[in-house]
Order: C-alpha cells, then sequence, then structure tokens
C-alpha cells in the first residue's frame, strides 16, 4: 500500500477544482489521500503540476476568471458525472469571484456545492481597504494603512503617515490580473515618497481604477511572516484551524510573497482575533490569513483574509489535518465532529493542535540557507531529525510517472535559479549545478 494510501470511506461524489496552480493539485493530492479518488481540475494551460498528475482530470477553459466562459465548462463536468453531487472548489480569489457568482446569479448544475460565502460578504473580506476597517473596528491587530483610490488622479500632495520603506499592493486583485506594466509586482515595496508617485501613476496608466493599498512595512526577512487557516461552520463559529510559520517566501515577480516554506505549530490568540473577524463577517467554509510578527511591538499583524484555502494549503494536509474532509463532513455527510473523546476538538472547542512539520516546495538545501534566527533554526532542526517533512510535489508510490519526476527535478532547479537571481543565494551555484545534473536538463521555462 503506497504512502498516504486513501482511506476506505465511500467517496460518492467528485471533486472539481477550479485554478491551474500548485494549490489546485494540493487539492487534488488531498482528495485522494482522504478518499481515493481523481479530480476536476478546470484550467487555461496544462502546466506540469496538472498535466502530468495521476490524480487529476483536466479540462480546458479559455478565461476560467471569467462567469460566462466558465459556465459552459462546468456544464460539461457536470454532464459528464451524471448523478454525483460535484463539490466545486476554486484556488485562487480570482476564480472564486465567478463561482459565486454562477451559484447565486447566473445559475449553475443543481448538484454543484459551492461552499462560499456570498458576494457580498466576500466583496467586504476581500477588498482590502474593508479588511482594514474591521481590523480596527475588532481590535485585530494589524499595520497602517493607507487607501488610495485610483479611480482619480494621484494628487501629488499625498501624505504618507508612516516612514519609508512601504508596501503597496492592490485591494483587487482580480482587476490586478487583468492589467501589465514594467516590473509589475504582486507586491512592491517602495523606497521613496518619489517613487511611490511613480507607481501610483504607472499603476492608473495601465488601467487599473480600484485602490491601492500602502502599508507601513514591518521590518524583518520571510522568518517573521505567519499563516492562518481556519474553518467556519454555518454559523461562523471557527471549528478547525491551522497555524503556520513561515520560513521562506517565493521572491520572483509575480509569485512574491507566496509561502514556499512553512513549519505547523498553534497559536491560540490569533485564532481567537480570527474568530472576530469570522464572526463580524458572518463567514462560512475557509478562511486564509496572511499576518507577520513585528518585533517593534511583539505583536503579530492581520495583513488580509483570502477567502478559500490557500496556494500552499498542503501545510494543513502535511500537518495532519486533510482540509478537505471539513468540506465533505459539512456539505455531504452533516458530520462535523462534534465535542466528545475522539473528536479531537479541545476545550475551546476548536481543533488546532499539530506536530511541528516542515511544508516545502523548495529544496531543503534552499530552506536551510535562509533560515537564520536562532529560534526557527532550533525548529528546523528538530522537524529534519524527526523527518517530517511534507511537500505536495512529493507523492511516492502514487505520482510515478518519469516525466514527472524530471519535471519535479527541472522545478527544484528552477527554484534555486530564481532565488539566486532574486535572492542572491551564497553558494548557490553548487547547488543548481548539483540539480541540474539531476533534472536531466529539462529547461527553465518547462519548470
Amino acid at each position: 500500500m503506497p504512502e498516504n494510501a486513501p482511506s476506505s470511506q465511500s467517496a460518492d461524489f467528485t471533486p472539481v477544482v477550479v485554478g491551474g496552480d500548485i494549490g489546485a493539485y494540493s487539492l487534488a493530492r488531498a482528495f485522494h489521500e482522504a478518499y481515493g479518488i481523481r479530480t476536476v481540475v478546470i484550467s487555461r494551460l496544462a502546466g506540469w503540476v496538472v498535466g502530468t498528475s495521476a490524480l487529476i482530470d483536466n479540462v480546458r477553459c479559455e478565461d476560467p476568471f471569467d462567469a460566462e466562459a466558465l459556465a459552459p465548462v462546468l456544464q460539461q463536468v457536470a454532464d459528464g458525472h451524471p448523478g454525483r453531487p460535484l463539490l466545486l472548489l476554486g484556488s485562487a480569489d480570482a476564480t472564486v469571484k465567478p463561482i459565486i457568482r454562477l451559484r447565486d446569479e447566473i445559475g449553475l448544475d443543481p448538484r454543484y456545492i459551492a461552499p462560499y460565502v456570498g458576494m457580498d460578504a466576500f466583496t467586504e473580506a476581500t477588498g482590502k481597504q474593508n479588511f482594514t476597517r474591521l481590523c480596527q473596528d475588532l481590535g485585530v491587530d494589524h499595520p497602517g494603512t493607507l487607501v488610495v483610490d485610483l479611480a482619480e488622479e494621484v494628487p501629488g500632495d499625498l501624505e504618507v503617515p508612516f516612514e519609508f520603506p512601504v508596501i503597496a499592493k492592490p485591494a483587487e486583485v482580480s482587476e490586478w490580473k487583468r492589467i501589465s506594466f514594467p516590473g509589475k509586482n504582486k507586491v512592491h515595496t517602495v523606497e521613496t515618497r518619489e517613487a511611490l508617485l511613480e507607481l501610483l501613476d504607472t499603476i492608473r496608466a495601465a488601467g487599473y481604477r480600484e485602490s491601492v493599498i500602502v502599508q507601513d512595512r514591518i521590518p524583518g526577512d520571510d522568518q517573521y511572516m505567519r499563516i492562518l487557516t481556519v474553518y467556519c461552520d454555518a454559523g461562523s463559529r471557527v471549528r478547525f484551524a491551522s497555524w503556520g510559520r513561515t520560513l521562506l517566501e517565493e521572491h520572483a515577480p509575480g509569485a512574491i510573497g507566496n509561502p514556499a516554506a512553512i513549519i505547523t505549530g498553534v497559536d491560540r490568540e490569533m485564532v481567537a482575533q480570527a474568530q472576530r473577524l469570522c464572526t463580524r463577517l458572518g463567514w462560512t467554509g475557509y478562511a486564509n490569513f496572511d499576518l507577520k510578527y513585528d518585533r517593534r511591538d511583539g505583536r503579530t499583524k492581520f495583513f488580509e483574509l483570502n477567502p478559500r484555502l490557500g496556494r500552499s494549503n498542503y501545510y494543513v494536509t502535511a500537518g495532519g489535518h486533510n482540509p478537505v474532509t471539513w468540506y465533505v463532513d459539512e456539505h455531504l455527510r452533516d458530520a462535523l465532529p462534534e465535542q466528545g473523546a475522539g473528536s479531537g476538538i479541545g476545550e475551546d472547542g476548536i481543533v488546532q493542535d499539530q506536530p511541528e512539520v516542515l511544508y516545502t516546495v523548495v529544496p531543503i538545501a534552499l530552506v536551510k540557507r535562509y533560515t537564520t534566527l536562532p529560534e526557527e533554526k532550533a525548529r528546523l532542526r528538530r522537524v529534519l531529525r524527526a523527518g517530517r517533512v511534507g511537500n505536495p510535489l512529493h507523492y511516492p508510490g502514487v505520482e510515478t510517472a518519469p516525466a514527472r519526476r524530471r519535471y519535479a527535478l527541472a522545478a527544484a532547479l528552477n527554484s534555486v535559479l530564481k532565488f539566486q537571481r532574486y535572492y542572491r543565494p551564497e553558494g548557490g551555484d553548487r547547488l543548481a549545478r548539483l540539480l541540474r545534473r539531476r533534472s536531466g536538463g529539462v529547461p527553465e521555462d518547462q519548470a
């Protein structure tokens, strides 16, 4: 029997995931680990992570971010799975939004279950200016924030109430994806007031007319970042929480800020703060929070809420709690775990205890290289000695195609090259040469 063999629990449904990234693959792997089933993944392109998987039936959609383009593809999938419930998930904000529109406005095959909040709650939670206001109202720790509305021209006398450098990022991610300009990143670090004004003018000229969030830049590198994933029931009560301490983030343009390595843990205080946010929003299903520890005042601060399981959702599975089972138990089994022996629920009514496990999508050598804080180095040594490491791309006994193994090695090489370029690791050349030999020379653009 392969490692992480699926349970014998009956699987009388089909999971459908919109999105073609590693987050979509991680959801498919979670469904396979829990129920031994394949997942339909709808994507614009079939990159190697999805296209070479033994777990996935890939269906193409010209624009999965557009509800009208997605609708006929979802109907095609439904027609191909007669008589079965279909659990519909998005792997990014930009795919969750059209799913909500289809469910609430345009219409879906009634067999689809889309376990998301309504559009009003989605907009209130994901609009970053709204999230800041919520944190202020509820006494939830968050960084100083200035909202700049690009519906109007940027005033030359714009006042920024905190010191530079600052962080600038879009308030509406789905609209951000539709524009392009030289130097565009997911998040920008801006060194001076003049550079900020120039960036805002550039963004507006590219056609973006939503708000840009300018935030106080909390000092510290990736090792100060935190991640929290919670599951809320129909009454907006947090039933499950998975906390993590980021060791390393992606640094290549377009992916900057995505966690590349996380060690799981527990932080009940931050879960309690997340509960206040979820209660006010009337949230149901998963919420994924980005946070950062501020060494200036010893507080951990919320940046934003993502309305779904995040791109790095496999850190939850690696920590011992398969996240998709909460969807299935609530929406298909009517069997959320209750308080009592064997439920795993603590005195606060929340499942959140988990061992320290390293989640990584990059070579461990890179994680070691960039883990420099003594406390984090000690955590890393503990999990490596115990062999508690989870990489969603390594699925022994299941993902066995030789081509996939070559692509995975090439992706590892590519990650080293990207960090060498954007983070300039010492000794990166030696590690890159080693991985290039092991990958058989698969070119970078295939990784």
